[in-house]
């Protein structure tokens, strides 16, 4: 784009000097000056060839490696696919994706290592918090540039995460208009009048999210009140089956169930004798850790649930 800018300039000084001098020379010679209507000439095509120049792209667009898959599902959303060098192996599991199998199988896939990540030859590793050190000192060993993001824990720094990766891909457009379809879905949430229903997410194991949690910042947009602090339960924490008998939720969702991996423990007598009092319903696992795109699908489901349970 430049080179052609450039050649446009000095053919159409060449064509104008041409006219007045069948053997010009393209610039005054020492000691010449521009006339008044030669001036506006030059300096009119002087100005054409300054925006043709400010206006080429000066670096090409990054190419990035995630290495986290909640990163990925926002990467394939802001990125133009030739940027997305890898992404996390995680996504390429049916069982751990945060996007669609067949959109995650077109990119290759990293377990996270420095050999693996240094192979891509990218400008950009996106990662969570938890990098091993070892990876770490290669990337700034090979001038690689890390960018290292926390857990979400509300919608807005969702949100914000989400800017920051369309902004280091080159794409904050592309930011904004997946931060829109977010505060959409926030607002198609809501119920249609107060509601708090008691819910509780239940994980294998009997894991629970509490207070402080993204899972809990969805919980409550969409209407539920989540039970966990009631329990006593810390920001993670596990719930004893006797304290959810004790004092049941009237919903339970079930990280899993329904999928083949639900927790054997909701197949406990005790639990099916509570059937009557408990709304059992399977939550995927892949609305549970992620924030950006993922929160739409949460706060849908969610929002089916609620509507399935007769509050509007």
């Amino acid at each position: 784009m430049r080179v052609f800018c450039l050649l446009f300039f000095f053919r159409a000084l060449f064509e104008w000097k041409k006219e007045e001098d069948p053997h010009p020379n393209l610039l005054p010679q020492a000691g010449e000056g521009l006339r008044g209507r030669d001036r506006c000439k030059f300096s009119a095509f002087a100005g054409m060839t300054f925006i043709c120049v400010a206006s080429s792209p000066l670096a090409a667009a990054p190419r990035v490696v995630s290495i986290n898959p909640c990163v990925d599902a926002v990467l394939v959303r802001v990125a133009d696919p030739a940027q997305i060098a890898g992404i996390s192996h995680y996504s390429q599991n049916a069982a751990s994706t945060s996007i669609p199998l067949d959109i995650a199988r077109r990119y290759k896939a990293t377990s996270g290592t420095a050999e693996e990540v240094v192979a891509l030859s990218p400008d950009i590793v996106i990662a969570g918090q938890h990098v091993s050190p070892s990876t770490i000192h290669s990337l700034e060993k090979m001038g690689i540039r890390l960018v290292q993001l926390p857990v979400p824990e509300t919608i807005a720094e969702s949100e914000e995460q989400v800017r920051a990766i369309a902004g280091l891909v080159g794409h904050p457009d592309r930011g904004e208009r997946l931060v829109s379809a977010m505060e959409g879905a926030v607002v198609a949430a809501r119920p249609a009048r107060p509601s708090a229903v008691p819910a509780l997410i239940w994980q294998g194991g009997g894991l629970v999210p509490g207070k402080g949690t993204l899972a809990d910042t969805l919980l409550q947009t969409a209407g539920f009140r989540n039970l966990s602090a009631s329990y006593g339960l810390k920001q993670w924490d596990i719930l004893p089956l006797e304290y959810l008998v004790a004092n049941p939720p009237r919903l339970l969702l079930s990280v899993g169930l329904g999928a083949g991996t639900g927790d054997r423990l909701l197949g406990h007598p005790v639990m099916q004798k509570l059937g009557g009092r408990i709304t059992f319903r399977p939550y995927p696992p892949r609305l549970m850790n992620c924030g950006g795109p993922t929160i739409i699908d949460a706060l849908a489901r969610l929002t089916q649930i609620r509507k399935e349970m007769g509050q509007p």
